[in-house]
């Protein structure tokens, strides 16, 4: 492989990776691609894994963003995609970018639409997944003592023990 040939940065799907990383880690930091899918995508379009990304023929990075850029992936087991029986389509698809995003973010509209218990809590900015809420995730103004009330108590106690001493 010649120095020319060699991409410093290689675009993909709307995001710009590195191209001296190694295919698996590179395409992983495309959201909604995990390293395991990278590593089956690469093995299953012939592509070494252990090769850097910028090393790779113009013809399989293309053969890859073809896949990629595929929402229904049919080569691919069940277990690998990201959005299974969606509830508008019906149909398991795996979803990356800002359609990703766009798909959660659908999903909790939804459910603050339909009033279920998660729509509620997200709606209210309250934890989702039946977390604890006593201690943690509290925001606003501070419960307790704050470290200002400490010093001044602190600074106050030598000051208060002097004057009950000498009377």
């Amino acid at each position: 492989m010649s120095e020319t040939s060699f991409k410093h940065v290689v675009r993909m799907v709307g995001f710009d990776l590195p191209g001296d990383v190694k295919v698996p880690y590179a395409i992983s930091r495309i959201r909604g691609v995990g390293v395991n899918l990278a590593m089956a995508l690469s093995k299953q379009l012939g592509i070494d894994p252990s090769l850097r990304l910028g090393e790779v023929e113009e013809e399989k990075l293309e053969s890859l963003e073809r896949v990629l850029r595929d929402k229904k992936h049919a080569s691919l087991p069940l277990w690998f995609k990201n959005r299974r029986s969606d509830v508008l389509e019906s149909e398991d698809m795996h979803l990356i970018g800002s359609d990703l995003l766009m798909g959660v973010r659908g999903d909790v509209e939804l459910l603050k639409r339909i009033k279920c218990w998660r729509g509620v809590r997200h709606s209210l900015g309250l934890k989702v997944r039946g977390q604890r809420t006593r201690v943690t995730g509290r925001f606003g103004r501070s419960v307790g003592v704050s470290k200002g009330k400490l010093k001044q108590a602190a600074a106050a106690a030598p000051a208060a023990q002097g004057s009950q001493q000498g009377a």
